[in-house]
């Protein structure tokens, strides 16, 4: 089984002055290499008179990382970045932090503080997806016992996806997979093993917090 993975939500950015040079961080959720090139180039594009767009991207597939200095003194700019990203433990991400020089040197170590500030305020900027495996359930219960089951829901880190009033009331919830067999559990304890959540997906990614 794969293991869950975090990574954010829709592009964002944020911005900042260090010592006259304006610093603007961009970050966007991404799939493949083509995606992180493009949203990479649309910056460039976008900020054309810029001094620098520094830029670094992670993917899940194929543990692609990449970065650039773009004209920045090597090693001041690109790993921080990537660095930020990686200990953030942030995947199928692109970031790009566009930089429009004020006029005073910063110094390697002002660089290396100013690019990884660049990701982190686009990062704490962003909306970040916690993707955990997962599998989706059905149960079906009569109307005695369903106020029982939702009490308890509420304790485990899963979705309701859908709930159907009939005859008897269907529940589609989506769980972290780690945590059925602890659900299932319960759910025989408190029905006498009259409801049973049968997996209708066995894995799929959710974005669905710790509990």
């Amino acid at each position: 089984m794969e293991k869950g993975y975090k990574t954010v939500l829709e592009p964002a950015q944020a911005e900042f002055v260090e010592k006259k040079s304006r610093f603007i961080g961009h970050i966007a959720p991404v799939s493949s290499e083509e995606e992180a090139l493009a949203f990479i180039q649309e910056k460039k594009s976008k900020y054309w008179d810029a001094t620098h767009n520094v830029y670094a991207y992670i993917l899940r597939e194929g543990g692609v990382k990449r970065f650039s200095d773009d004209g920045e003194p090597q090693g001041t700019a690109g790993i921080p970045s990537l660095d930020v990203l990686q200990k953030a433990g942030i995947t199928d991400v692109v970031t790009v932090v566009t930089r429009y020089f004020g006029g005073t040197l910063l110094g390697a170590g002002g660089l290396v503080r100013a690019y990884s500030h660049g990701v982190k305020v686009a990062l704490d900027a962003a909306h970040i997806m916690n993707m955990r495996v997962c599998c989706q359930v059905e149960l079906e219960t009569d109307y005695s016992l369903y106020g029982k089951i939702t009490y308890i829901l509420p304790k485990y880190p899963l979705v309701v996806e859908d709930t159907q009033f009939g005859v008897a009331v269907k529940i589609i919830l989506t769980i972290a997979a780690d945590w059925y067999d602890r659900f299932k559990r319960e759910l025989d304890d408190l029905t006498n093993a009259t409801v049973f959540p049968y997996i209708t997906v066995e894995e799929l990614f959710r974005d669905i917090p710790d509990k």
